[in-house]
């Protein structure tokens, strides 16, 4: 089996996709940008589903898919805080200061354990993919708002959603990694 199957040549796909974005929300075109985002989304729907129906799962996209979620949601978070990009709402600077750390300390534990402890697998928990998920619903409801250039209370229930559910995941993910590492 090759590595290029078609569920990864959607998850590089996607990759391809953050760059047009970034520049459609830079030059204001945020329709398109909305609309290459929910492409993107899409892919990563695409991506999963051909693996397990061609059940051409490879080690290649065990890494591939997880980190152009993670490229795409922490790129489209910055691009929507940066305060220099003209929009009507802009995600709080300390969410996503609060994701990128999330996020960059869980890689770090998860090297440290390995190297320290050995290997160990660290699989998502529901609470993280929640997290994801309530990441994505914010992104959509910023970006729609942002397009139609108006407030919104779901704005502030999106940011709050994704703040709560960013803590639970984080905790549960220590409690996880406790276990894991003092287990046998």
């Amino acid at each position: 089996m090759g590595y290029l199957t078609l569920a990864n040549q959607l998850t590089i796909l996607r990759m391809l996709l953050i760059p047009a974005f970034v520049l459609l929300v830079v030059y204001g075109r945020l329709g398109a940008a909305l609309l290459v985002f929910a492409i993107a989304g899409i892919t990563d729907a695409l991506d999963g589903l051909a693996a397990r129906l061609s059940g051409e799962r490879t080690s290649l996209g065990a890494w591939l898919d997880p980190a152009a979620d993670k490229l795409l949601v922490v790129t489209t978070f910055i691009m929507l805080t940066l305060p220099g990009i003209p929009l009507t709402n802009h995600i709080p600077i300390w969410l996503t200061v609060m994701l990128i750390s999330r996020d960059v300390v869980i890689v770090a534990v998860v090297a440290i354990v390995n190297l320290a402890v050995g290997p160990r697998t660290f699989r998502p928990s529901i609470w993280g993919k929640l997290a994801t998920a309530a990441y994505i619903v914010m992104i959509v409801v910023f970006m729609y708002f942002n397009w139609l250039r108006q407030t919104s209370i779901f704005i502030d229930a999106a940011v709050w959603t994704a703040l709560t559910l960013t803590v639970i995941s984080a905790g549960d993910y220590f409690l996880r990694v406790r276990k894991l590492v003092n287990g046998p």
